[in-house]
């Protein structure tokens, strides 16, 4: 026997969603019958009895949903609020909508895709949608016009913006959405321009060269960079050098380009890779430019005797005194050294050969250079205080008080705990070691310098990783990080920029 068209008419009232898991069993039923071809159907979308049109808002910001929900309610329509895209398609089988106010950012299911799985359907790809959205991008405002929606508001809105689309759909009006929307390229906020400038009265350090031992080049090393030690801390026109490796050759090019100030250069010790940069330094051939050398004297030579061995004519072409530049040599007494603003320090390495590290000082902001130094030679246990034991911190004590509460440490930590071993008493440390001096100085960040030469960038990243691990479970989660050749930072300490 040939059977008809049958006609369901579906209607729930809201008050009926505490039996949703009824309803939802009837709907999968329904759901065979039809995929079956027993059923012909079709969803009244009329108004109820009462003659309210129905509105569902489904936007996932509470106060502008319950704002919107409420002007609709106060001039008379039916509305209902969905704080996802999921709830957004349940709510269309129960409630019923004529008009679909619709977020594009959604929660769970994307808005477009709503809006996709909503014309898919026969009973509801007549459903007005008016998209309401803060994410007004060319391609998502073309392929919303091509799904057919009404119109399109750009957050933030007016609410009575809203009501008046709202109110031209349900007149008839035709659809608002044109060219103008797929073309859009944006425009500014209206109100003053923000354009944010680093202040002139910070200190600011730059790595010219963060590697130890020996300069590398090869891919591998790409990330860190490759030439050896050499750091530049600049405040309101000063500039101090602190060791010259090869880094320094690519610092003296940029000082050529700027006014013949006076280069102050701090060496920590004149081991090749602290020192083999100078031959190369540019402003040093120049007449108009006053160069001065700060270090510690030698145990057999002093300063000025040891880059005069350097430039001996067995090691390369040119001799200190075809440097055209004046010279000057210093070696490190027990004052302090002030220069432009910026007070030097310095204390002592453990490190073979005369070596010191330094701690500059600009108004409440400290920064301080240790590139070569081992602390706690030959431990090789936890980074625990009460594990070391005072006898074996005591004589680091005048270098923990020296770098106490320092806002920068740039510091080596050359060896993992799997090579330090093999290592002892080569003047570097041991990284879980390192770690344990940050917190018992109490500096407040580190930059780790002097990378082996053999750690390419994948081993570092890996090194760093662990560092920031073995920080957490000493409880001082300082925030660290490793030096890279042209890295600039910026120091901006809690109270502000140091004036005067």
């Amino acid at each position: 026997m040939e059977r008809g068209p049958v006609r369901l008419i579906c209607q729930w009232s809201l008050s009926e969603r505490s039996s949703l898991d009824r309803i939802a069993g009837g709907l999968c039923c329904l759901a065979l019958l039809l995929k079956s071809g027993a059923l012909s159907y079709r969803i009244d979308m009329g108004t109820n009895g009462n003659g309210e049109r129905r509105i569902l808002v489904a936007d996932d910001v509470d106060d502008l949903r319950e704002a919107v929900c409420g002007a609709l309610s106060q001039r008379g329509y039916l509305v209902e609020g969905v704080s996802d895209g999921e709830q957004c398609l349940v709510a269309i089988g129960l409630f019923r909508p004529h008009l679909l106010l619709l977020d594009v950012m959604m929660p769970h299911i994307h808005g477009i895709d709503v809006l996709q799985r909503i014309r898919r359907e026969p009973m509801t790809r007549d459903l007005g949608v008016v998209f309401c959205t803060a994410k007004k991008f060319a391609a998502d405002m073309s392929r919303i016009e091509s799904l057919g929606a009404f119109d399109i508001i750009s957050k933030p809105f007016e609410v009575s913006d809203l009501v008046g689309i709202v109110e031209r759909y349900f007149e008839g009006a035709p659809s608002c959405l044109n060219d103008e929307w797929s073309d859009d390229k944006g425009e500014a906020i209206p109100g003053s321009v923000y354009l944010p400038r680093l202040p002139v009265d910070c200190p600011t350090i730059r790595m010219w060269g963060t590697r130890g031992s020996s300069p590398v080049v090869d891919p591998q090393h790409q990330r860190h960079g490759g030439n050896t030690s050499c750091l530049e801390l600049r405040y309101r026109g000063t500039r101090l050098i602190f060791d010259a490796g090869t880094g320094i050759r690519d610092l003296g090019n940029a000082i050529l380009e700027e006014g013949p100030e006076p280069i102050h250069v701090f060496i920590t010790h004149t081991h090749w890779d602290h020192v083999q940069g100078f031959p190369f330094f540019s402003p040093a051939y120049h007449e108009d430019r006053e160069v001065h050398i700060y270090g510690a004297k030698g145990f057999g030579q002093d300063l000025e005797a040891l880059f005069r061995g350097q430039l001996q004519h067995d090691y390369f072409p040119v001799e200190l005194d075809d440097m055209k530049a004046e010279l000057h040599f210093h070696h490190l007494s027990g004052d302090a050294v002030e220069i432009g603003g910026i007070r030097v320090t310095w204390e002592a390495a453990n490190h073979p050969g005369a070596t010191v590290g330094y701690r500059m000082d600009v108004g409440d902001v400290s920064v301080a250079f240790f590139p070569d130094n081992e602390f706690l030679r030959g431990y090789l246990g936890p980074p625990d205080r009460d594990a070391v034991g005072a006898e074996e911190i005591t004589p680091y004590q005048s270098y923990i008080d020296f770098l106490a509460g320092v806002d920068v440490l740039i510091h080596e930590a050359q060896y993992t705990n799997e090579e330090y071993p093999e290592k002892i008493g080569w003047g570097h440390s041991a990284l879980s070691n390192m770690c344990l001096l940050t917190k018992l100085a109490g500096v407040k960040s580190w930059i780790i310098t002097h990378h082996d030469p053999d750690h390419d960038d994948v081993f570092l990243q890996h090194k760093l990783n662990l560092t920031r691990h073995i920080l957490s479970e000493i409880g001082n989660p300082i925030p660290v990080d490793h030096a890279f050749d042209g890295m600039e930072h910026f120091i901006i300490p809690s109270g502000g920029c140091p004036r005067g």
